[in-house]
Order: C-alpha cells, then structure tokens, then sequence
C-alpha cells in the first residue's frame, strides 16, 4: 500500500526572536546572535552567566491572562507557538469547526518540562509548609502538558500525547505525528517542542554536567559549532511547532506548503549517559533510515541542518556520520548550525530547526554559522555555510537532532510538487 504523502502547512515559534515566524528567519538570515546575559535571575555566581534567552514574549490573545500567569513557561511557549502555526497553516482560530476535530491531533514533547514552577513549588513547600502547595504543582511540572492544554484550547480530540528524549524531543515528536497521518489516524497534526529550561536550577544543573561554554566575557561568539575554540554548548530555549496534514487534505482546502516532510527514522546509541557514540556509527544508520523511509536518493539531499551543539564530542560524531552516509556527494551539500545564532533550546531545537529549514526552502537561503574561526580538521572541504548567508534552491534537506541517552532522529523535507 502506498504511504499517504505528508506535508507541512504551518509554522509557529517562540524564540530569542519573539514569536514571529519571519522575524526569526531574518534573524537568522542577517546572522543576528539571539545570545546575551541573563537577566530573569541573579546569575553572578555562576560559571556560565549567558544563554538564549525568550525576548518580547506576549501571550496576546493566545491564552487566557490569569491562566497564562499560571502555567510554567514552557507551556505559554508552546500554546502561543501552536496557534500561531495554525493561523500560520491558514486558518482562523475562532472558526475550527471546519475541521473534523476528531481527526485533529496535538504531539508536543519537553524534554524537561516546567522546571520554573517544579522550583517555585519545592521552595513554598520548604518555606511555608505542604499545605502552601498550589494543587495545580502537578499538572504543570508534567512533560505531557504543553500539548495536553494546547488539545484542549483547540478541542483536538485525535492523537495527543508528548515525547521526552532529551535535545531529540521535538523531532521524535514530529517524526511521530508523520505516522500518524501516513496511518489514516489523522488528517492534521500540531507537532514540536517546547522547553523553558533557564532558571536557577536549570542552568545549575548543566553546570554540574560541565556541558556549558563559560565564555561570558563574549557570550554571541560561545556557541561555535566545528571550530576548535568552542568549550561547551550555550542554553537556549522556546516552542518550535508545525502543523503537518495529509496532502490531500491541505490540497482540498487550498493550502499553501512550505514542504514535504518525506521521511523520518529515530533509533537509539545504547552507548552513554551523555556522550554520542564516537564514530558516528548508529547516528549514520538513522540518517540512512530516513532517507529509506521517505524513499529518498541521497543524491536528492543538498542542505543539512545539523545538531552541532558546539560540544567537542558531540560536533565530530555527526561529521563522521554524515561522510559515512554521503560519501563523496557530500561535497555537493551545504550544512549549517542553527544554534550558533539560538543556542541550543533543548527539547524545542529540533522543532525551532525544522522551521528554520522549511523557510530556508521556502525562500531559498540558508542562514550563517556563526563563529567558525578555526575549523576542526575533519570539517575541512566541506560547505559549511559560515559568516555570511547563502543562496541554495533546496531539492532535499535532512534535519538532525540528538539527545542525551543516545537518543537520534532525523526528518527529511523535500519540496512539494503535484
């Protein structure tokens, strides 16, 4: 039987950007570093004193006002996010009753879920006694949430549950919402990510991991994908969120598409805690897989949005799977790293780098890496996209996003044709 094509129709984010869709593209596009010092805690006796931080964040009309107070970040960023892909796909939030709500589906995955209002709480607890307690800590502390209340503001009654597999979250996610409308379980989907992480606890928690560039002194040039400087990855955090449909639901009511999302694979390194495999080995089987599953020739692919978190294991690991995989028509692709501008927003990244491709394709330029100086020997001979954007008619794209756990998924977009 042949699979049912998947296309995407809408796209909605909440970033360092804000949570306009053309403001973070041309963000991105301009190389406009979203990295600064952060300013919503005390953060002077910290190693690490920057991330990429949400600016100009206003739930609007979005949610509720008191309930919006209420909720931890990471859900408002996903709810804003989610409506605004909607309205992004096409429609009109006031007037879903077009849609059979049944065949509607919510997939938002966090890694991390609300550790803002799980931190609040555990210090009412310690400071005012159990009884002090919201009754809403539980509800809002859970990973399943952000999607679980977007569903309900939408009255979504088809597939929703959330994924949690670390900085791999979102495209598991999305990866997972494919099926379900390639199955015939659902027509639309409203797919991503959302994280809040930067908080006190947050960041402590990375700094213990020694995971974090302490480069505060120039905090837009910390996060330094493939260049031999690079000391660790930069925070960042927000919503990415698509909305997929069939292709002949989005082409019975005029839809305009951004792309195909054509394949997706997802496995597991079985290998570490935290640390990739160093060969590359399983991550290479997984971009493999996913141009398998969408039926796609590796000569097709031209762009690869990388993970490139500016680690010094995790950069190389993904460069030796990639020569493993393309071999020689790797000189024929063009790669970059989106969280050289973001920072690396953890179980959003994958949602926030899936957009920054599709508009890549919608608009024929890939943004900069920034701050490749001194580049890894192994990068040598490759077409990273570096210090300024470049123009590229995208004939397919892979995606890529790893978690800690061993935890990889790859999405693969191609242009849409009749």
């Amino acid at each position: 039987m042949s699979k049912r094509r998947v296309v995407v129709t809408g796209l909605g984010t909440t970033s360092c950007y804000g949570t306009d869709i053309k403001k973070f593209y041309d963000s991105l596009i301009a190389g406009k570093s979203g990295i600064r010092m952060i300013e919503s805690f005390d953060v002077e006796q910290y190693p690490t004193r920057f991330a990429g931080e949400v600016q100009d964040f206003e739930v609007g009309d979005y949610l509720d006002k008191k309930q919006a107070r209420r909720v931890d970040p990471f859900i408002a960023y996903a709810v804003v996010a989610g409506k605004k892909a909607l309205e992004d796909a096409g429609f009109k939030l006031d007037e879903l009753d077009q849609l059979d709500r049944t065949r509607c589906g919510v997939l938002v995955g966090s890694g991390m879920g609300g550790m803002k209002f799980f931190t609040e709480g555990v210090n009412t607890i310690r400071e005012k006694g159990f009884n002090r307690l919201t009754p809403f800590f539980i509800p809002y502390i859970i990973t399943n949430m952000a999607g679980a209340l977007l569903s309900m503001e939408l009255e979504f009654q088809g597939p929703n549950y959330s994924i949690s597999t670390a900085c791999a979250t979102a495209n598991h996610s999305i990866a997972s919402a494919l099926k379900h409308i390639r199955d015939g379980e659902a027509d639309l989907m409203v797919c991503g990510g959302t994280e809040a992480p930067i908080n006190d606890v947050g960041l402590a928690g990375f700094v213990a991991c020694k995971a974090l560039s302490t480069r505060n002194d120039e905090p837009t040039k910390a996060s330094r994908p493939w260049d031999k400087g690079r000391d660790g990855f930069v925070m960042g955090e927000g919503a990415g969120i698509l909305v997929l449909e069939s292709y002949e639901h989005a082409k019975a009511r005029g839809a305009t598409i951004y792309g195909e999302l054509a394949g997706a694979h997802v496995n597991g390194d079985a290998y570490h805690l935290t640390d990739p495999r160093k060969d590359g080995e399983v991550v290479g089987r997984c971009i493999e897989n996913a141009l398998k599953d969408g039926g796609i020739d590796k000569s097709q692919i031209n762009y690869i949005n990388a993970h490139a978190t500016s680690t010094s294991v995790g950069d190389l690991c993904e460069i030796r799977a990639l020569k493993s995989v393309f071999g020689d028509h790797l000189s024929n692709v063009w790669i970059n790293g989106t969280k050289s501008l973001t920072g690396h927003c953890l179980g959003a990244a994958g949602g926030i780098e899936a957009i920054a491709t599709l508009m890549s394709m919608k608009y024929g330029k890939l943004h900069p890496t920034l701050n490749l100086e001194d580049q890894e020997e192994e990068t040598m001979g490759l077409n990273i996209v570096k210090n300024e954007a470049k123009e590229l008619e995208i004939t397919g794209a892979v995606s890529n996003s790893f978690g800690f756990g061993g935890h990889n998924a790859t999405l693969v977009f191609i242009p849409c044709k009749d």
